[in-house]
């Protein structure tokens, strides 16, 4: 890995969230790479639950200040930025007062989804492509973790398609086995086509369930990683009827290697 770009893209990153499997290897994946002579970025979006004290984030107002539009709407867009201190592995955090202030992840205590976070994963999409604009730095791959993240390959590959930055960069979605209970707007596909999205590109979001939201991501990266022994049945179908390389479960202790490998002979290749 080294000297390549790789960017990270995840819904959920340890230590700032709490540990499960998409946290946690949103987590060592970057610092596998880190240790292996690459370059990363990370980006997760600033839930209100994060402890932004504890954690020492800080707003970057350099990279702050812009606003992206959801559906016809104007939303500001703010970055902010900590250390994970052992690994001296940077975070960015994508936040915005209306989508990310409540203090939970994606549902509230009684567990019902929000009712906007089909409107929330447009906002990160958007924002981590801008701030990456910004920060002026062209990844060799880019790695999604989490279905917060899922609707970024979809957006790199037909709103940002003209975007010079990416044009030679690879799309990595790792497809976890616990998503969501039920389904996200059902407004979603208006919202999205608002952005000049084709709609049968996201014809699949007429249900927006978990495994109809990853069927898109997938259909718009380059490769994907089976991250979780139980991926539902449908969806996996799906994978493997695609003509895409394909990592297979790999343990959390035995990943390092394989997905060393499957970056240099599959991904760059």
């Amino acid at each position: 890995m080294n000297g390549k770009k790789i960017l990270f893209v995840s819904s959920e990153l340890v230590p700032y969230l709490p540990e499960n499997e998409v946290s946690l290897m949103s987590y060592e994946a970057p610092r596998m790479v880190n240790s292996n002579g690459g370059q990363i970025r990370i980006f997760m979006p600033r839930f209100g639950n994060i402890n932004e004290r504890r954690h020492q984030l800080h707003e970057v107002i350099r990279l702050s200040g812009m606003n992206l539009v959801i559906n016809d709407m104007d939303m500001p867009l703010i970055i902010k930025v900590a250390s994970i201190p052992r690994e001296r592995i940077q975070v960015y955090f994508i936040d915005n007062e209306e989508y990310f202030k409540r203090k939970a992840t994606f549902a509230d205590e009684e567990g019902n989804l929000f009712g906007d976070n089909d409107e929330r994963a447009i906002f990160f999409a958007k924002g981590v492509v801008e701030t990456v604009k910004k920060l002026n730095w062209s990844p060799d791959i880019i790695h999604v973790h989490g279905w917060m993240a899922s609707l970024l390959p979809l957006y790199l590959k037909q709103y940002y398609a003209d975007e010079p930055l990416f044009a030679d960069s690879k799309i990595v979605t790792s497809v976890y086995g616990k998503g969501f209970e039920g389904e996200l707007d059902v407004e979603i596909q208006k919202k999205i086509t608002f952005d000049g999205v084709a709609q049968d590109k996201i014809a699949a979001l007429a249900q927006p369930n978990y495994n109809n939201l990853l069927k898109v991501a997938v259909d718009f990266s380059d490769a994907v990683i089976l991250a979780a022994e139980d991926i539902p049945e449908d969806l996996q179908q799906y994978i493997t009827n695609l003509q895409k390389p394909v990592l297979p479960y790999v343990s959390l202790q035995e990943f390092e290697d394989a997905y060393a490998d499957f970056y240099n002979t599959e991904v760059l290749k």
